[in-house]
C-alpha cells in the first residue's frame, strides 16, 4: 500500500516519488493543500473499498501512517 500511496502523491502533487519516504509529511514536506489531499484520499478510499473518517484524516500526516491505516482498514473489512 505504501507504493500505491507514493504513486498517488506523485500523480496528484507532481512530485518526485523517489524522495518520498514513510516519514515524509504530506502537508509540510510535499506542500499539499487540503483540496488535493481530499481528492487523493477519496480516490484511495474508492480503490481500497474503505472509508477514512474525517477526524482521522487530520492525524494521518505522514505517508507511512496513511499507508498503514489503509492496510489495517482493508484487513478489517
Amino acid at each position: 500500500m505504501f507504493e500505491k500511496v507514493v504513486e498517488m502523491l506523485g500523480k496528484y502533487l507532481k512530485v518526485d516519488t523517489g524522495k518520498i519516504t514513510r516519514d515524509t509529511d504530506i502537508r509540510k514536506d510535499l506542500n499539499a493543500d487540503s483540496l488535493v489531499i481530499v481528492e487523493m484520499l477519496f480516490t484511495l478510499e474508492e480503490e481500497a473499498g474503505i472509508t477514512i473518517p474525517d477526524e482521522k484524516v487530520e492525524s494521518l500526516t505522514r505517508v507511512g501512517d496513511l499507508a498503514d491505516f489503509i492496510e489495517n482498514e482493508m484487513k478489517n473489512k
